[in-house]
């Protein structure tokens, strides 16, 4: 009767370790990608300065046609090659007149197009991706892409509001820190009716003045007579 009990209470333990075991397989993938990320959460800076006197090399300045100046910190830690190629791309003009070409209320708005459609780049090849663990929040600013994760090129996008499944899909390169306001008042739509632009785009090192958008002339010639007119009605 002894002998079986051990082997009823042998066959009891077998049945409970292996789920156990099972359970272990299954949780370790999680426990992997949490240790990755400790280690990448050591390496990568999270601090972010909003500091527009710190690092003015590290800035970028968006002047847009709404009349107003937004300031982005550019992270190199973060994404050492993009924001090498946000930097070369803003140097050469690239960026100047570009409309916000999708801009989705609660999501983003996305610039970077020169075609203004949403299917042009820049010259330059397309990227390897550098994405990092680091939340999609709202000023976040991020490199668009095609589906092709190594596709990134020129165009950006910025949040409106946390977007975390965003989070490691794309390359989290920057963050808004200055008039973010402004780019909540960004024009939407796909494209929108009348996009807001990016009037020069300029990095704050450089020291380049604001541009200012340019009044609009009046569809016909006002003549001394019609200011006369004006004044008798």
């Amino acid at each position: 009767m002894f002998r079986q009990f051990a082997l009823t209470a042998i066959a009891a333990a077998l049945t409970i370790s292996a789920p156990a075991a099972a359970q272990d397989i299954a949780l370790s993938p999680a426990i992997e990608s949490t240790e990755a990320t400790n280690v990448e959460a050591q390496q990568l800076p999270i601090r972010v300065s909003f500091d527009m006197a710190e690092d003015p090399e590290n800035i970028l300045l968006l002047d847009l046609s709404t009349g107003e100046r937004v300031a982005i910190r550019l992270m190199p830690a973060w994404a050492p090659n993009h924001i090498e190629r946000i930097k070369t791309l803003t140097r050469d003009g690239f960026y100047d007149g570009v409309i916000f070409h999708r801009v989705i209320d609660g999501f983003m708005a996305q610039t970077g197009d020169p075609t203004g459609t949403g299917q042009g780049s820049s010259t330059l090849p397309d990227m390897d991706e550098e994405f990092n663990f680091l939340p999609h929040v709202r000023g976040t600013v991020s490199m668009a892409r095609a589906d092709a994760e190594n596709s990134a090129n020129s165009q950006f996008f910025i949040v409106f509001y946390p977007r975390f499944a965003l989070d490691r899909r794309y390359t989290n390169f920057g963050r808004v820190i200055s008039n973010m306001s402004a780019v909540d008042s960004i024009a939407r739509g796909e494209p929108p009716t009348n996009p807001t632009r990016v009037l020069q785009a300029s990095i704050a090192a450089d020291n380049a003045p604001q541009a200012m958008p340019q009044a609009q002339r009046p569809d016909e010639t006002i003549t001394l007579d019609m200011l006369n007119d004006a004044l008798t009605e």
